[in-house]
């Protein structure tokens, strides 16, 4: 086993914050929207916590949640980690973006918005109707005030829309995002205001059977030879193999077997900050501090967090072998 001193971190270039908990989506992957008590990070609860910023060399944070456009001052908070040097992205659903688009141009270096398939498949998983067109008319008004704002569009896989991944490379494009990504819908774990991880039946309304597997992956290689000028562009930002992965990740479970476990480094490159306070060394393992109770750099490094990684062992972790979100920086960025 590697010591213990090597799992210390001395950079962590990622960090996701949850500016605020709750979301005006009613999203069927996700359980956020059901939260009532309202919690947010607010400038008073980071600063003391900018010299860890500083210590640990945050180069991006993103915000998430939560919608991050529901927060009481994101302005305020922009301002603090933008006086830092540090690069801003906003995930965002979009709802409020057309009221908030003077804002988060000031606010923010670049956006990226959920599009979960054309129009009606996309309000059909957020649950609002109308809610693609109220995101066509946030890009718009957020592109008039700021013309080369980067907007990349990201597209949670799962039952309704697996078989409109090509539709959704063309909605992305009359939308004028810059790019689009796909990513599995996570049904197996706590992450997303789930007490616990979902059971059985009610993961099924998400994940895919073995007829909605099929589809996928006919899709998937239909997008391949359809869009391949899209994917060497890098507008789809996954490559062939990639895409594929995403149809295995459904594959397996239909076969009740665990995928292999992506390629990670997230818990050594990256953290996440929740709206209550709560870190997490990434959305889906357990917390490792409080950043209400200690600083970010002493939770980073403390007895739970570098025990966690001591021990983390990726390729046969349950947890990891169920990921839908990988994130792998090679040392060369790190440093």
């Amino acid at each position: 086993m590697i010591a213990a001193s090597e799992h210390r971190i001395e950079r962590l270039p990622i960090l996701v914050l949850f500016p605020h908990n709750r979301c005006n989506c009613r999203c069927v992957m996700c359980d956020i929207w059901r939260i009532r008590q309202v919690r947010e990070i607010s400038r008073q609860d980071l600063e003391p916590h900018l010299f860890s910023l500083r210590a640990l060399k945050v180069k991006w944070i993103v915000f998430s949640g939560g919608e991050p456009l529901m927060h009481s001052d994101l302005a305020s908070l922009s301002r603090l980690l933008r006086a830092e040097g540090i690069h801003l992205t906003l995930l965002t659903a979009g709802l409020s973006l057309e009221r908030h688009a003077a804002t988060v141009i000031d606010a923010v270096d670049d956006l990226i918005v959920s599009i979960d398939g054309p129009p009606d498949v996309h309000d059909q998983v957020r649950g609002v109707a109308g809610a693609c067109r109220q995101l066509a008319r946030g890009i718009a008004s957020v592109r008039s005030l700021r013309p080369n704002v980067p907007i990349h569009g990201r597209c949670t896989v799962q039952k309704r829309n697996c078989r409109s991944l090509r539709s959704t490379v063309l909605t992305s494009r009359d939308l004028a995002l810059n790019s689009i990504s796909f990513l599995a819908a996570d049904v197996t774990s706590s992450a997303f205001n789930r007490a616990e991880s979902w059971p059985p039946e009610r993961q099924d309304e998400i994940a895919l059977n073995n007829d909605d597997a099929d589809a996928l992956e006919r899709e998937i290689e239909a997008l391949i030879l359809e869009h391949e000028e899209n994917i060497s562009s890098g507008f789809i930002v996954e490559g062939p193999d990639k895409l594929r992965r995403i149809a295995r990740h459904f594959r397996a479970r239909v076969e009740q077997a665990l995928p292999p476990a992506p390629r990670c480094n997230a818990p050594w490159v990256s953290a996440v900050i929740e709206a209550d306070g709560t870190v997490r060394p990434c959305f889906f393992h357990n917390p490792v501090g409080n950043i209400r109770e200690r600083s970010l750099f002493d939770i980073v490094n403390g007895d739970n967090a570098v025990s966690f990684r001591q021990n983390l062992d990726v390729a046969n972790n349950p947890t990891c072998r169920n990921c839908v979100c990988s994130l792998f920086l090679p040392r060369t960025e790190v440093a």
